[in-house]
């Protein structure tokens, strides 16, 4: 009599992964509420102004299911003073490196969507093409919207990016934004065959 053995299954590959990401977008849209809201669990009402870079480090687990993959990925989140001209003096330094990009909108203020257009061009100017999420963030503000959640869509579709509605405020789709990015950070090592560990 043959007996049936159960095939088992192959446990998933792990991998760890650094990866530096680099939040973009006009003053005052929230990009620092943002990093604090998901590092720290908080928020401050204030208007926090950057002074130049602050890095923070958070690590997310993720799932690739596409290659059968799970992943722990040290997100290295800078996070830079959004004023032209100094984006202008540090952006090969900032950008350098930067594995993903975390493009951020006021929900508020329809010229802070627009202008995504130029920051993810000066980031590409840098890095070429890498993982980009847009967050259009206040979305506690709905009755202050100057667009609509289908002109946000079709603003990141034109970026080739995913698009969430965050709250740093209420903390809405904030974890979801940064856990979307670091998975598309890890999609896109594994698909170019990089080797970040």
């Amino acid at each position: 009599m043959n007996a049936t053995i159960p095939e088992e299954t192959a446990p998933r590959a792990r991998k760890h992964i650094k990866a530096k990401v680099c939040l973009v977008g006009n003053p005052a849209v929230g990009k620092t509420s943002l990093v604090r809201r998901y590092v720290m669990n908080s928020f401050d009402d204030h208007y926090l102004t950057t002074i130049g870079t602050k890095v923070s480090k958070k690590p997310v687990r993720v799932t690739d299911p596409s290659h059968d993959l799970d992943a722990d990925v040290d997100l290295m989140i800078w996070d830079i003073m959004g004023q032209p001209g100094f984006r202008e003096m540090l952006k090969d330094a900032y950008f350098f490196d930067a594995k993903g990009v975390l493009a951020v909108a006021d929900l508020t203020r329809k010229d802070t969507l627009e202008d995504l257009q130029n920051w993810i061009k000066a980031v590409e100017g840098v890095t070429g093409q890498v993982p980009i999420i847009v967050a259009v963030n206040k979305a506690d503000l709905t009755d202050q919207a100057q667009y609509t959640t289908a002109e946000a869509v079709q603003a990141a579709e034109a970026l080739g990016a995913d698009v969430f509605l965050t709250s740093a405020k209420s903390g809405a789709n904030v974890e979801e934004v940064f856990r979307r990015l670091g998975a598309r950070v890890v999609h896109n090592a594994i698909q170019n065959n990089g080797n970040h560990e």
